[in-house]
């Protein structure tokens, strides 16, 4: 109930909703290993990955495809591309995210809206090569190009760490 007030607040205060991004992990979810993962922290995690972006993607869907323009922009962590038993709890949920929003492009890319993924290494720190700015920027070059559905931060990573 929460969520739809909140949202029903922004549209009120500011209108249309073009773009939403959502970044899900807010700190209140420890990662734990695969070893140490139970159903308890696997369910709390999906609970505030994939259940977070479901809810929070409703509130714009309908809106973004009446109108057959928007975006939807997600994040994950690297776990989402490829399994680390480092990050049982976590991989399980961002994997599930990221076939939530692949899915979600393929059925609403042709209604004009674009749903992009951005899947980044955790190490973002100001002032590094992984500064926060330089994130956004790839944000922006995904969103703006709308050519591929999903990409990485720092691109090309995924060669380098298998």
């Amino acid at each position: 109930m929460q969520l739809i007030r909140a949202f029903q607040e922004i549209k009120n205060t500011f209108g249309t909703i073009d773009v939403l991004e959502f970044s899900p992990h807010s700190g209140n979810v420890t990662t734990t290993s695969v070893l140490e993962t139970t159903d308890e922290s696997a369910l709390q995690f999906f609970n505030n990955v994939v259940i977070g972006a479901i809810n929070t993607a409703r509130q714009v869907i309908p809106e973004m495809t009446e109108r057959g323009e928007g975006a939807l922009l997600f994040t994950s962590d690297l776990s989402a591309m490829s399994p680390s038993p480092m990050f049982g709890n976590s991989g399980i949920a961002m994997s599930g995210l990221r076939n939530y929003i692949l899915s979600l492009h393929e059925c609403l890319f042709p209604l004009g809206v674009f749903v992009g993924h951005l899947s980044i290494s955790p190490l973002i720190k100001q002032g590094t090569s992984f500064d926060p700015d330089q994130v956004a920027e790839a944000w922006y070059n995904l969103y703006e190009k709308k050519t591929e559905a999903e990409d990485t931060f720092p691109k090309g990573i995924m060669q380098i760490i298998k």
